[in-house]
């Protein structure tokens, strides 16, 4: 009963999932998954990453998969994330905060936030850019791809993206230049492109809004460390708590 109160502590403080809170309290990730299961604990997608409120219903689907070897089929998104206003934002100073910002129609714009992330090894890329046009969507594309390289997969054979205007028509030179085929979702099946989805959610809860930021440079500081943490350092489930680095060859 006492490693159960830890494990429902730890998780409701610190709201990480089972295999980070057994490596934690060294207790079998599954004995983990079963009492949070058992004490009635909600998921992590349905709590709101600051307050650990719950927000949403949780969602199931879909089978899983994953492919044989690292670049064999990366997936590529965009997430959208509002900037954070000089001296901080709603999460600062309150909700009141926000609705003096929405009475003077005070607008502070959006960052977005591209990702890669290879299927394979799950190592992912992201960089904040102020658009999603064409040829930016084209660019970052050739740079993430550079940085794969330089972390040990040389070769990209796929790339996955929705079915965006502008990954429909910007990608083609960049993926002919990589050797690459470009393979888009069916329409209104993002979860064909989950292992990307889940890293923007991932993104959301352990980097923008894991902290307050007074500031939308000091939010922006933070995702390069983030990035490297959870490449080389972040358990991941899903690679039996091993992190992405670790399915790669070294360079």
């Amino acid at each position: 009963m006492q490693v159960e109160d830890q494990i429902v502590e730890l998780r409701t403080r610190e709201r990480r999932g089972p295999a980070w809170i057994g490596a934690e309290l060294d207790v079998p990730a599954r004995t983990v998954s079963r009492v949070l299961t058992r004490r009635g604990l909600p998921r992590l997608a349905a709590l709101d990453p600051m307050t650990g409120q719950i927000i949403r219903a949780s969602k199931t689907t879909a089978t899983r998969y994953e492919r044989a070897v690292p670049g064999e089929l990366v997936h590529m998104d965009v997430k959208k994330l509002a900037r954070i206003p000089d001296s901080g934002g709603w999460r600062a100073h309150g909700r009141a905060a926000r609705e003096q910002t929405r009475n003077r129609r005070v607008k502070v714009g959006y960052d977005y936030v591209h990702s890669l992330v290879d299927d394979h090894s799950r190592l992912a890329y992201s960089e904040i850019l102020t658009h999603e046009k064409g040829p930016t969507c084209a660019s970052f594309l050739g740079r993430a791809a550079a940085y794969f390289a330089a972390h040990g997969m040389p070769r990209i054979e796929r790339v996955m993206t929705d079915n965006a205007w502008a990954y429909q028509h910007s990608l083609k030179a960049v993926c002919a230049q990589l050797g690459a085929r470009q393979k888009f979702i069916r329409p209104h099946c993002p979860w064909q492109n989950g292992k990307v989805e889940r890293l923007n959610r991932t993104l959301a809860t352990e980097w923008a809004y894991r902290q307050v930021f007074t500031s939308n440079d000091q939010r922006a500081a933070a995702l390069a460390p983030w990035l490297e943490h959870y490449n080389t350092r972040r358990r991941h489930s899903a690679l039996g708590g091993h992190p992405p680095i670790s399915r790669l060859a070294p360079t």
